[in-house]
Formats: C-alpha cells, structure tokens, sequence
C-alpha cells in the first residue's frame, strides 16, 4: 500500500517570517505522526530559509516514523545527513532566487559524481532519493547513480493551465512511473499534490510514498493539522499499490 509522507517545511516558513519561536515545525512533524503519516520530510536549505539545524536535530531525536531528508548535493549537506542518520535523503536541486522547487535534479553526466556523492551515505545504511522531472533519460541517470529510490517532480502536472496541458503531464508521470519501475527503481510522488489533483492517481500501482506539504499545512490553518492529515492519509489509503 502507498503511504503518506509529510513535509512540515512551511510550518517552518511561518515561523521564520517573524524569526521567532513559533510555530514549531517539530511539534508539527509528531502531531502529523499521530494522525498517519508515515513520514516525515524536511529539507534544510543552504541559505536556512525554512527549516533550521536544530529542527534537523530535534525531529530525528523524536520521529517516530521515518525522517526524510531534502538537501543539496553539497559537502556541508553530506556531513549533517551523515551526523543525522535520516531513513532517506533526496536529494534536490536549489536556487537562491526560487520560492520553491521549481523542478527535477539534473542527472545526467552526473551519474558518477552522484554515485560518489551517495557512496558513504548507501555505507551507513540510508536510502537514497533522486528528485527528477518525469523524463526516461533522467530516469536511467538515476538508475545509474546507484539510487534506490526516485521522486517524480509533479510540480508541472499540479501547476498545468488547462485540462489539456494536465492530460500531457499527467501521461509523462505515469510513463515516468512504468519505466522507473521496469529498472527496478521504487518511486515517490512530490510537489504540489493536493486534495483533489492527487486523485488522478488512485488506479496507478507502482507508487510507494506521497510527499505532501503545503497543501496539508494549508488546510491545517482551517481544520487543525490532526484533521489535515487524517484526510489525506484516508485519501492515499484507498489507492492502488
């Protein structure tokens, strides 16, 4: 069965536009555990944005599910994930300039340089993520890097103008899905699910984890995160595996 994983990055967010203490994205993290998720994501920028060092620290002293850790390929990045030791890394691309993610790593003529970069993490027995667009030449540099897991991007899908343009990146998403799988890659789905778009994959096998953030925290601000939570997980329960 696919199961949900939460990003508490933008509670976070909040706190950090009043650079204060609250609220606290730790408490939101262990409050998402009790209603269901499965996991927990963070990602820990390089320019600290969001999620801080200590809330690094505090969540993986306090998960009770699985910490997943977002980070750069980037040496500093390398050395906390190994103090940390998280379930899972993925590893993302970042710019200064973006809001958000905006879209996939770039993978290929990296695939030794990743390789390497994943080596001592694989050694000390933490999985490995690739975050890419839904495109088969990424997908096989993935392959190639030595990573177990992929996250398809569906940024594009989720931000799609019109029900035509949704059609075509939906059926990237799912070509994406059939060919990771044929390598033996396992898959995850991220970036701008939500309540109603996530739908469209309720019938597709092959997907082991939803990552979703925003939109829960959204709906948190409304119903409370126990009850935003509780929803989406009841949602992916009902999918296909």
């Amino acid at each position: 069965m696919p199961v949900l994983c939460v990003n508490v990055d933008h509670v976070a967010t909040l706190r950090q536009a009043r650079m204060g203490i609250e609220p606290e994205p730790v408490t939101a993290a262990y409050m998402a555990e009790l209603a269901g998720a499965a996991g927990i994501i963070m990602h820990l920028r390089e320019d600290r944005r969001h999620v801080q060092d200590r809330d690094i620290e505090l969540v993986r002293k306090t998960c009770n599910t699985r910490l997943h850790f977002e980070m750069a390929a980037t040496p500093e990045m390398q050395s906390i994930a190994m103090d940390t030791d998280p379930e899972t890394v993925c590893l993302v691309p970042e710019k200064r300039e973006e809001l958000t993610t905006e879209g996939g790593l770039n993978c290929i003529d990296r695939e030794e340089e990743l390789a390497e970069f994943l080596a001592p993490l694989h050694e000390k027995g933490i999985r490995s993520s690739l975050f890419i667009d839904a495109d088969t030449a990424q997908i096989d540099a993935a392959h190639a890097s030595g990573a177990e897991f992929i996250e398809i991007h569906t940024g594009h899908y989720a931000d799609a103008k019109d029900i035509r343009e949704r059609h075509v990146e939906l059926e990237k998403i799912l070509e994406g899905i059939r060919h990771a799988r044929a390598l033996g890659l396992k898959v995850n789905l991220g970036h701008g699910l939500n309540y109603r778009n996530v739908m469209a994959f309720k019938n597709v096998p092959g997907i082991s984890e939803y990552s979703i953030g925003h939109s829960i925290i959204a709906r948190s601000i409304y119903v409370g995160i126990d009850r935003a939570v509780r929803d989406m997980a009841e949602i992916i329960r009902t999918f296909k595996d």
